[in-house]
């Protein structure tokens, strides 16, 4: 009998300590809820979770989210169509490519001093024309004073064309050493290329040089691989034709004129007998030519590291805007036109925000000249 008492005594000991705790535990939790940072944390917790669309969607019937996720191949169907659109898009391009080319043709000889433009087609009226033709008229001045004193000019095409360009658009500029100027003026034309019908989709940069001291080739080229199909992991992240590889050439350097390399002399000391030896190595060389030699994506799945997807997504970059840019429109780069054009979209940009930042300031200065504490 004396058993069974201490059995209940425990019980009913353990009983009234879980009750307590129970009291506690809802004490507290009042004393919570009566705080009003908790509240407004609880509140703004419940806010952000009700205004995430994912948090929605889990909150719609099944029969909803099964139509939802119709909707979703649908877009992946979509998708597929607009990567067909593309492929037909590259097609254009290189039929109008063929179009074009008559016409950058006739650029190349101009440039070159292969050919001379008649009156025709030299013919041209800018904004600036009463401008330019008073500057003229003071050229023709110069021109007869020099041909009188017996100094005649003999230039050939356009000097320096696409060097100038490279030294007029900062992406290439950039990556331009002196060491390169030299060999960059014997450019003589840059010129697009398209992959064939049936082949992969890609396009080749041919950068035409004349006779140099530098190297042996005529012509440099870069191609860049091109993929149109959705991501089969991420089919809803298409947005069109992206580059996923380049490859470059061999430049045949010409002995001791290989600008992409330096020879550096380091000191090497014999751990056992103390003497010293001076070697000679080459390291890699800033230059633009490195171009030619680009960074291999890998193909067996692995991942380059942060620096080398940096310089790819870099080179990927001025790849499309030569194609884009720089070879359909190269006399307004060289004028310097089209680069004034995006100057002053960005400046109007930037005019707008510094407008508005002053009319704020004129408010705030209003506001302290009215304010009697001051």
């Amino acid at each position: 009998m004396a058993d069974n008492s201490k059995t209940e005594d425990t019980a009913s000991d353990s009983v009234e300590a879980a009750k307590n705790a129970s009291d506690k535990k809802e004490k507290l939790a009042d004393q919570v809820m009566q705080n009003p940072q908790v509240l407004a944390a609880l509140q703004e917790r419940l806010d952000s979770t009700t205004l995430t669309p994912s948090s929605y969607i889990e909150t719609l019937p099944k029969a909803v989210k099964r139509r939802i996720d119709a909707l979703k191949q649908l877009q992946v169907k979509c998708a597929h169509i607009e990567a067909k659109f593309y492929e037909e898009v590259h097609d254009l391009e290189r039929k109008y490519a063929a179009l074009y080319q008559p016409l950058f043709d006739k650029r190349r000889e101009f440039i070159n001093g292969e050919a001379e433009p008649t009156d025709a087609e030299s013919e041209w009226h800018s904004e600036n024309e009463e401008e330019e033709k008073l500057a003229g008229d003071l050229k023709n001045v110069v021109v007869i004073e020099e041909k009188a004193e017996g100094e005649e000019t003999n230039v050939k095409g356009i000097p320096d064309f696409w060097f100038t360009i490279f030294r007029n658009v900062d992406m290439l500029s950039e990556l331009v050493q002196e060491y390169d100027e030299p060999i960059l003026k014997h450019l003589q034309d840059i010129k697009v290329k398209f992959s064939e019908p049936g082949q992969p989709m890609s396009f080749s940069l041919e950068f035409h040089f004349g006779p140099n001291d530098y190297f042996s080739n005529s012509v440099l080229t870069k191609t860049y691989k091109m993929k149109s199909e959705p991501d089969k992991t991420d089919p809803f992240s298409f947005e069109g034709p992206e580059i996923v590889d380049c490859e470059g050439c061999t430049i045949d350097w010409k002995k001791g004129k290989n600008v992409t390399v330096k020879t550096i002399k380091k000191k090497q000391k014999h751990k056992g007998r103390g003497t010293v030896r001076t070697i000679t190595k080459q390291v890699p060389n800033d230059s633009f030519f490195n171009f030619f030699s680009p960074i291999k994506v890998s193909g067996d799945g692995e991942s380059l590291d942060e620096d080398s997807e940096f310089t790819l997504a870099a080179d990927f970059e001025i790849g499309h805007f030569f194609r884009e840019r720089i070879v359909p429109r190269a006399v307004l780069y060289f004028t310097g036109e089209a680069i004034e054009d995006d100057d002053n979209f960005e400046e109007g940009e930037e005019g707008e925000e510094e407008e508005l930042e002053g009319e704020e300031e004129g408010e705030e200065e209003e506001d302290a000249e009215s304010d009697p504490k001051v």
